[in-house]
């Protein structure tokens, strides 16, 4: 058997503006949530997220998970853009979820939030992305949110 580790490529931080309510759906409760700006570094990698076109669109399911599915572009400081396409989910207990909810600042210790990013970069300086499995631990904030990406090893 082999055991698999974890290897850190990078932080980031990005401004969500205000959710936009689509309503109930046979998903759940719908949403989309433009990502605005945001930066990201790590030991081989940096720069910031482009905001065009940039969106989390999440439901919530009937048992209370929030199904997130996010497409992003992040431009590193030395111009190469790579597309981003996030999913993930997020939940914990009613009582955490509801003060996560009310714009409360909750450590993300008391709630699940995980994502599994995939990556398409341009062949050269940073294909490495497109070469590997990827998972995301996450922190929601009212208007922003972090993430910490690790390459599975």
């Amino acid at each position: 058997m082999v055991e698999p580790g974890f290897e850190f490529i990078f932080a980031a931080e990005g401004k969500l503006a205000d959710p936009i309510q689509f309503g109930d759906t046979y998903e759940g409760a719908r949403r989309m949530i433009p990502i605005l700006d945001g930066h990201f570094e790590g030991p081989d990698i940096r720069g910031t997220f482009m905001s065009t076109g940039a969106a989390d669109w999440q439901h919530t399911r009937l048992d209370g998970v929030t199904q997130a599915e996010a497409t992003y572009a992040i431009k590193t400081d030395d111009g190469v853009i790579i597309q981003v396409d996030n999913y993930g989910l997020r939940f914990g207990p009613d009582a955490v979820m509801k003060r996560l909810t009310a714009g409360e600042d909750v450590d993300p210790s008391e709630y699940y939030f995980r994502t599994n990013p995939r990556f398409k970069a341009p062949v050269g300086k940073y294909d490495w992305l497109n070469r590997g499995i990827f998972i995301a631990t996450g922190a929601r904030a009212p208007n922003g949110i972090k993430l910490w990406f690790y390459k599975v090893i």
